[in-house]
């Protein structure tokens, strides 16, 4: 386990919530696409987040995340100074980076927050990066200063055009493909928008990378709680992923499978209040 002080939080959004954590084991060995999991107390349950940023030299990494359950809420209230129980990262493999050429990269919700160093290291990989981000409305879009310092172009959407372009991130996707000639889309946020995602991207034959969020307990493939269907076989999303080839997800087992402990999440949030 991995010694966490909390010494930045922040909230960015109405429920969203950015925290800054001295922890230079994981920041050492932090790359893009990765995540940790945490525990807020001795009795609490585990829950991965992101790691939407890191420095080496300072050991701190970032992580944005949204108030939604139980553990959520009890994070949001930890204070500057406060220490996590446990902190175990950092998880998952890392995003391929590669010159690939034309990139689109998406970002929904708090899901631009794990976009971002995936974006920094696609820039600076010497590819064209064309970034849409989509949100419920403009108290939403997260981070926009920080996609626009490594994007080539950036598109923002939201649902009741409050800012941006009015609609969902699929409606630009849609207009890049038929003008350029993608070689990558790469998608992260909401499982129901990186489905829509790949299955335009599949129509226009290009390549679709999404990184999943299944449920996740120990995050270390033992208990195979975040298994997802890819190609017909089950992976793991914890060791296998999160990436994974958007075209071949069974994106409605994975949505089935989310949706399993949604009864228990109410208890607990009523419990919590």
């Amino acid at each position: 386990m991995n010694p966490a002080k909390v010494l930045q939080k922040e909230e960015i959004a109405p429920g969203i919530f950015l925290m800054n954590l001295e922890t230079p084991r994981v920041a050492a060995k932090a790359q893009a696409g990765q995540f940790f999991v945490l525990r807020v107390d001795d009795k609490g349950e585990r829950i991965p987040l992101t790691i939407a940023d890191f420095n080496r030299k300072e050991g701190q990494i970032v992580t944005v995340f949204q108030v939604v359950g139980r553990t959520t809420a009890k994070l949001a209230d930890l204070k500057v100074g406060d220490e996590l129980a446990t902190l175990v990262g950092p998880l998952g493999k890392p995003t391929e980076i590669s010159q690939f050429g034309f990139t689109v990269l998406i970002g929904g919700g708090v899901g631009v927050a794990a976009l971002y160093p995936i974006l920094r290291e696609f820039k600076k990989a010497g590819n064209f990066t064309y970034t849409i981000q989509g949100a419920r409305s403009k108290e939403f879009l997260i981070w926009e200063e920080k996609l626009l310092a490594y994007s080539d172009k950036l598109i923002l959407t939201t649902d009741d055009g409050s800012k941006g372009r009015k609609g969902v991130v699929t409606d630009p996707l849609k207009e890049v493909l038929e003008k350029e000639k993608v070689d990558l889309v790469f998608a992260v946020g909401p499982s129901m928008m990186m489905k829509f995602v790949s299955e335009i991207t599949r129509e226009y034959g290009v390549k679709t990378v999404v990184s999943l969020n299944p449920i996740m307990v120990d995050a270390t493939g033992m208990c195979g709680a975040c298994r997802v269907e890819v190609g017909g076989k089950t992976y793991f999303g914890c060791v296998d992923g999160p990436d994974f080839d958007g075209h071949q997800v069974n994106w409605e087992l994975l949505l089935a499978r989310q949706r399993m402990y949604c009864d228990e999440e109410e208890i607990a949030r009523k419990n919590n209040a």
